[in-house]
């Protein structure tokens, strides 16, 4: 049977793949590496085919030597300006082909430190979502969900992330009315809106709300300074690993 690569809800997904999806973007997209939606695949082979006919109308065509006869012409035509007295023309010539030669230098530097400016803020956006998120028992699978996730809500200002509205100009506020939303108020509303990112047991009283363990475990973080207890950590360490990190990360 073949699988679709995306549904609109999670309802659309037969019950015997449903574990195959995951929902990013406001959709469930089959949670399988290497694949890419159809429409996509076409439209790169439709490009590669456009640019390869491109190309084509440049096969035999030796680039120094055009930069070469581009020269000469450029010499001659200097040559047929000072014979003429035209020394201005010379000039302004000169000057012409110095400012778009530095134009385009400036423009490659601009989009290198353009480029790199973005690559910086996805680094600290993703670094710091993924490690408020760990607190919440994030799943290690769902990394590239959440930082995708986070780079479309979040902006760097003054160095901090800060939500913004589906404009990108508007600050979302956060519970109070008043404040810009924080990083850990966007992740608590994923545990609740997103539940198959964090671990079964993560949740409003799972490591990482300050508190202390999930389940039936008593309330209290046996990692924190004021609630230490070895035994505790050496009971929750043999019997849930995964749940021991993330206490220590939030104590």
């Amino acid at each position: 049977m073949t699988m679709k690569y995306k549904f609109k809800t999670r309802e659309e997904i037969p019950a015997e793949h449903a574990s195959c999806y995951v929902e990013r973007d406001g959709a469930w997209i089959l949670d399988a590496e290497g694949v890419v939606e159809k429409s996509k695949h076409e439209e790169f082979r439709a490009n590669n085919i456009t640019l390869t006919n491109q190309l084509k109308r440049f096969e035999g065509i030796d680039p120094d030597a055009v930069r070469q006869l581009a020269d000469e012409k450029r010499k001659l035509e200097e040559a047929q300006h000072l014979k003429a007295g035209e020394v201005d023309k010379v000039i302004d010539a000169r000057i012409k082909a110095a400012r778009t030669e530095w134009d385009k230098q400036h423009g490659v530097v601009v989009a290198e430190r353009d480029a790199l400016h973005g690559r910086l803020t996805a680094i600290q956006i993703d670094q710091a979502v993924v490690t408020e998120a760990t607190k919440r028992g994030l799943r290690a699978t769902a990394i590239p969900d959440i930082t995708s996730r986070a780079r479309i809500n979040f902006k760097l200002v003054n160095g901090v992330p800060q939500a913004f509205e589906a404009d990108g100009q508007t600050a979302r506020m956060g519970k109070d009315g008043v404040s810009p939303m924080s990083l850990a108020e966007w992740v608590d509303a994923l545990v609740s809106d997103a539940p198959h990112l964090f671990e079964a047991n993560a949740g409003g009283g799972a490591a990482g709300s300050g508190g202390g363990a999930a389940g039936n475990r008593s309330a209290k973080n046996p990692f924190r300074k004021e609630t230490w207890n070895l035994t505790e950590q050496m009971k929750i360490q043999k019997s849930d690993p995964a749940l021991a990190a993330r206490l220590k990360a939030a104590a």
